[in-house]
């Protein structure tokens, strides 16, 4: 199963750049490109990806990844999703920072007596 950020990284870049390369994709996303091959064709059945074949300028098929009416609605839907989750793991580094200055700032003071 593909994971929010997995999507909704996917679905951001395909919406910025249909004409996108599976090669382009996986170094984008920093994953093989066997396992972002497995993702569009998990996106395209799911009905959230359309795929196009098309004939580029060098003379090769190429593939053309559209969001359909349906992946543009997860998308906005996951993007809220992911937004939720960044904002509790910045919440959370935020206080473990602040337990870590804490602690850090015990040990100068015990140093000091």
């Amino acid at each position: 199963m593909l994971t929010d950020e997995y999507q909704y990284k996917i679905l951001k870049l395909v919406q910025e750049n249909p004409e996108i390369s599976q090669r382009e994709l996986a170094k984008a996303l920093g994953v093989s490109l066997g396992k972002t091959n497995f993702c569009l064709k998990a996106l395209a059945e799911v009905g959230l990806l359309k795929v196009s074949n098309f004939r580029n300028s060098k003379n090769k098929l190429a593939y053309m990844y559209m969001l359909t009416p349906k992946g543009i609605e997860e998308k906005a839907g996951i993007t809220m999703r992911f937004l939720k989750y960044k904002m509790q793991e910045y919440e959370n580094l935020q206080a473990e920072i602040e337990e870590l200055r804490r602690a850090a700032g015990e040990s100068v003071d015990e140093g000091v007596k």
